[in-house]
C-alpha cells in the first residue's frame, strides 16, 4: 500500500510539472481611448523549467518600436512564476518577472533600459 501512494504522489508531481502555462502568444490591448499607444507582443515556448521566445512593442509612433527582442529565461517551480530576460540585436536588454493566474499574464519589468513597458496585464492570443 505504501509503494502505491508514493507511486501516486509520483505521478501527480509528473503531471503537474509537464504543464506548460506560459506557452504561447501573449498580448496586451491596444486602447484608443486611453494612454497607451502601443501593442506589447510576447511568444514563448516553455520546455520544462526553460523558456524561449521573441516579444515586440508595435506602435504607430516610431520611438517607441522596439524591434524583434530575443526572450530567454526559466520558471520557479510551482510553476506559476517565470523570471525572463529580454535582449535587442544590439545587446543590450531588461529583466521582467511574468506571473499567471486565471488564464492571464501579469507582465512586471524588474530593470534594465526602456525597451518595454514597466507593467502590462497580457491575454492569450494564441496556443
Amino acid at each position: 500500500m505504501k509503494k502505491f501512494l508514493l507511486l501516486l504522489i509520483l505521478i501527480n508531481f509528473q503531471s503537474y510539472s509537464q504543464t506548460n502555462t506560459f506557452s504561447g502568444t501573449w498580448g496586451s490591448k491596444k486602447c484608443k481611448d486611453c494612454k497607451k499607444e502601443y501593442f506589447f507582443k510576447i511568444t514563448m515556448a516553455q520546455s520544462n523549467y526553460m523558456i524561449s521566445g521573441t516579444a515586440e512593442v508595435i506602435s504607430d509612433h516610431a520611438e517607441l518600436n522596439s524591434g524583434v527582442l530575443d526572450v530567454t529565461g526559466y520558471v520557479y517551480p510551482l510553476g506559476d512564476r517565470a523570471q525572463i530576460k529580454l535582449t535587442d540585436k544590439d545587446g543590450s536588454g531588461s529583466s521582467a518577472v511574468l506571473i499567471i493566474e486565471d488564464g492571464v499574464l501579469q507582465f512586471t519589468k524588474r530593470g534594465g533600459n526602456d525597451l518595454v513597458p514597466k507593467e502590462l496585464i497580457l491575454n492569450k492570443l494564441y496556443e
